[in-house]
């Protein structure tokens, strides 16, 4: 039988002012995904290849106007599933997630890599959304982007870092090309 799953979703979403030193030595594993269709600018739909576990997954806003409570549709898949899905024409990112511990706080850091390099983007997941509300930021993150559509997955992939800049820019946030 299929194990399907809805779930609500907190998070917040943050640029990264500069990176924790410890950072490295965190456990970390690369993520592909693969966001279809092809020819819309916001997909929803994503093919995941995160180390060993494999998926397709829907995010959909719980509320139309706030980015930070989602519902989240999956579907696990197997190896064979992924390969056959894979063919089909979507919109690649690759990024090198850190599982970043402190203060009882996981921060899942994305390290963006190929064409968006430069880009980290930090995700950070609560319990409730009391939790979530007073939550205080550390020093290391720069700016907390949730409603930043275009840094959204659906929204980032195919494009490059160059596309971006300039919404970057405006955000004051400085590309890290630390090679981890």
């Amino acid at each position: 039988m299929m194990n399907k799953s809805k779930q609500d979703e907190f998070e917040r979403t943050f640029l990264v002012r500069y990176l924790p030193s410890d950072l490295t030595s965190c456990r970390s594993k690369e993520i592909h995904d693969i966001y279809i269709p092809y020819d819309v600018s916001h997909c929803k739909l994503r093919l995941r290849k995160s180390g060993d576990v494999i998926e397709m997954t829907k995010k959909e806003r719980a509320l139309e106007h706030e980015g930070s409570h989602l519902h989240e549709y999956t579907i696990p898949l197997t190896a064979a599933e992924f390969d056959a899905l894979r063919v089909i024409k979507g919109k690649e990112v690759r990024k090198i997630r850190y599982y970043y511990n402190s203060d009882d706080v996981v921060y899942e850091v994305g390290v963006f890599q190929d064409l968006l390099l430069g880009l980290v983007v930090v995700d950070v997941e609560f319990e409730s959304k009391k939790s979530m509300l007073t939550f205080q930021p550390p020093e290391w993150l720069l700016t907390e982007v949730t409603e930043e559509d275009f840094l959204a997955g659906g929204e980032l992939c195919g494009k490059s870092y160059s596309d971006i800049s300039p919404r970057l820019e405006n955000l004051s946030y400085n590309p890290i090309f630390t090679i981890l």
